[in-house]
């Protein structure tokens, strides 16, 4: 048998005979399997001490490894700075498939066996110019909600009740993002101060379901009815359309740094899993205490293995990695320096593993290493998390307007605004296309929507670290006031600066991700590192004020909008002077009208922009709309250009309006009624609102 094929089937198999338990070990000189009494989980009722062959994968078989039963293994070896073998302790499996929680530094292996019936159920695959990503807490998102049973929120059934269902599918989203849900523990850190991990980025085992997000039911019946009501979840989003895409953190573990607890990795053989000098200091490029080794075969096939299992056995439709540039550096130490490398076989073979085929792959590009920052730096075939669109639609609508208030000046004109609307041309090569961009004005690791427009400091107090934790480059403008005002005109400024940030993540070219709750303008209080709150701080709320209920309202017509404009979900870059298939065809134009001039996209004091994209066809029909985009605060005075093919120009959306209806015609026209209300002609000019957003259908010529 070879390396390849010995490592094919680790962990724990059911066959006719009985149980077979298969662990990888390099280091280790003896393994024994435990198995725990059905009734008292301290009494070890049998051992069997595991087998090595020639590729240090030990076995054991036994008829009493059988579905139910709780296992554990321990494992010796030899001392040394690299070693931590403690014989003493029983480890969990990494393949185990159920997790069974003894006390708060104790848990055992359970086997499962995972049978579910998925009935009709298939993965909706969405194309990825259709995907519409929501970021989600399986907790959060049903805890409060009235129209849920109370015995199901917070828990993935609640996640996959009808009115959790009706909500998503109202909104108009197409893919729920969660954040990780492979069973995890908090930081010893946050248990002495009395907090909780919420986030769950502190990853105990890459293959089992988190038993706290379950029903008190299914987690009283055990890892078997909680895996079931995880996977009845997919199947329920699965029937409804909904994509599900997991956020899994495979960069770290649980066991943290040295000193840290020893539950798996670590005490099977700490020099292969866990990067680490000749001295065993950790090599920590995850600030998390520990990184996982992915120079060495054996964690990237761990990664694998746990990737196909959720793509296939669970269903799961995509992935978003953590810290994803560690998954792509090599060991460091001997030859290799540990440096982030785009073509590392991980990175590789997740992309091209045909059990993996059709999966979406989202890479946060960055860690805390060297060279760890790699945004546009990703293979093809992956699609990344763009924080640089984050920072300058941020700056665009809120530090450039608090810049102009402050100095007469907005500092920087229209055109970078302009690359990152288009798809980040500048960030991802041109056979990567707009789509490797996954765009987002906000993510759970920061302020909410309706805290960037209400905050300029982050407000952390309650997190237990005198407010040094989480990032003071914010990008925010409270417009005014700090946090809550009865100010009307701030208020209202603030909503408009929400309704502009939401229309510009939802109608850029890319991959949108809306921030669970920012639809409705949740807000935090101005914490922005909220990971150690399971509270109504991070629970969205379903009582809400009127305003709240109207930009919910404009979220849902903006996403409409978004299906049925193909031009501003182009799949690929357009090349001057060649009409690429699924590529948009853009013209800009000035607020007269005319041609941008160089002054006119870099001058801070012109900063009005007419977007002109048409589709060039492939999959749908023709189309072509017109956005008008102005960000400062005086009103300007806008003429709708001339284009060949274009006839009129209907309304579509009004930033500067808190409701969704298009104006009955061009505000404050001062041309004729069109024959048809919101119908204008070219040459028609219009005022558009200081700092706002306008979108219009470009309706063609009879001629086309």
């Amino acid at each position: 048998m070879s390396a390849a094929d010995s490592l094919r089937n680790l962990g724990v198999r059911l066959t006719p005979s009985g149980g077979e338990l298969r662990v990888w070990s390099e280091s280790a000189d003896a393994i024994e399997l435990c198995i725990f009494d059905d009734t008292d989980p301290q009494w070890i009722v049998k051992t069997v001490p595991m087998t090595r062959d020639a590729h240090n994968v030990w076995l054991a078989k036994t008829r009493t490894l059988s579905p139910g039963r709780r296992y554990g293994i321990r494992v010796s070896g030899p001392t040394g700075p690299r070693h931590a073998f403690h014989p003493e302790l029983v480890l969990v499996e990494p393949y185990s498939r159920g997790v069974s929680r003894l006390s708060a530094g104790r848990r055992h292996s359970v086997v499962v066996d995972g049978g579910f019936d998925w009935a009709d159920a298939v993965k909706p695959a969405i194309p990825l110019d259709h995907t519409v990503v929501y970021e989600a807490h399986v907790r959060g998102i049903s805890k409060l909600n009235p129209a849920v049973p109370a015995e199901l929120r917070g828990t993935y059934a609640g996640l996959a009740h009808t009115a959790t269902i009706e909500y998503l599918k109202d909104l108009g989203v197409t893919s729920i993002e969660l954040l990780p849900i492979q069973t995890f523990v908090p930081e010893q850190r946050l248990t002495k101060q009395g907090l909780v991990n919420y986030w769950g980025y502190n990853t105990f085992n890459f293959f089992t379901p988190h038993a706290p997000y379950a029903t008190a039911a299914a987690q009283a019946e055990g890892p078997e009815a909680v895996l079931r009501e995880f996977k009845g979840m997919v199947k329920l989003l699965h029937e409804a359309g909904l994509e599900v895409i997991l956020d899994v953190v495979y960069n770290h573990t649980s066991e943290e740094g040295l000193g840290g607890p020893v539950s798996s990795l670590r005490g099977i053989d700490n020099s292969a899993y866990y990067r680490q000098d000749d001295t065993g200091a950790y090599q920590d490029v995850t600030g998390c205490g520990n990184t996982v080794d992915f120079g060495h075969d054996v964690p990237q096939r761990l990664v694998l293995d746990s990737l196909r299992y959720w793509a296939n056995e669970v269903q799961i439709d995509g992935f978003r990695f953590d810290l994803a540039t560690t998954l792509g550096r090599g060991s460091a130490g001997g030859d290799g320096d540990g440096s982030y490398d785009p073509h590392h076989p991980l990175l590789a073979a997740i992309r091209d593993d045909p059990a993996l085929a059709g999966v979406k792959l989202i890479a946060e590009p960055w860690d805390v290493g060297p060279g760890g920052w790699q945004t546009g730096n990703f293979p093809q075939g992956w699609t990344e998390w763009n924080d640089r669109y984050r920072d300058r639609m941020r700056d665009f609508w809120l530090r450039d307007i608090a810049a102009a208030r402050a100095t007469g000046s907005a500092g920087s004109g229209i055109g970078r605004f302009a690359t990152r609307l288009a798809g980040s041309s500048n960030t991802f090569s041109i056979d990567r296309g707009p789509l490797a961009s996954l765009n987002f004005i906000t993510a759970h690791d920061g302020f909410t929507l309706a805290d960037l427009t209400s905050y300029d400091v982050k407000h952390n107090v309650g997190n237990g670290e005198s407010n040094r934790d989480g990032t003071d480059s914010n990008n925010s403008f409270n417009h005014g006031v700090e946090g809550p005002t009865e100010d009307v005109g701030i208020l209202r400024t603030r909503r408009k600066a929400m309704r502009n940030l939401l229309g510009t993540l939802l109608l850029s070219a890319g991959v949108p991700m809306l921030t669970a709750g920012d639809e409705f303008g949740r807000s935090q209080r101005g914490n922005n590192n909220a990971y150690c709150h399971d509270s109504e701080l991070t629970w969205l709320s379903w009582n809400r004020d009127d305003w709240q209920h109207d930009l919910h309202r404009v979220t849902r017509r903006l996403l409409q909008l978004r299906r049925e404009n193909p031009a501003l979900r182009p799949s690929r870059y357009g090349r001057p002077g060649e009409s690429v298939p699924s590529a948009s065809q853009m013209d800009w134009y000035d607020a007269d009208g005319g041609s941008m001039s160089e002054d006119d996209w870099n001058s801070p004091s012109q900063r009005t922009l007419q977007y002109l994209v048409a589709s060039t066809p492939e999959h749908e029909a023709f189309n072509r709309v017109l956005l008008v985009v102005h960000s400062l605060e005086q009103d300007v005075t806008v003429t709708l250009p001339a284009h060949e093919g274009v006839a009129s120009y209907t309304a579509l959306w009004d930033s500067n309006r808190d409701t969704v209806e298009p104006e009955s015609r061009g505000a404050h026209s001062d041309q004729p009624r069109s024959p048809k209300p919101g119908v204008l002609a070219p040459g028609t000019t219009l005022i558009v609102a200081g700092t706002s957003m306008q979108l219009f259908r470009a309706n063609a010529t009879t001629s086309g």
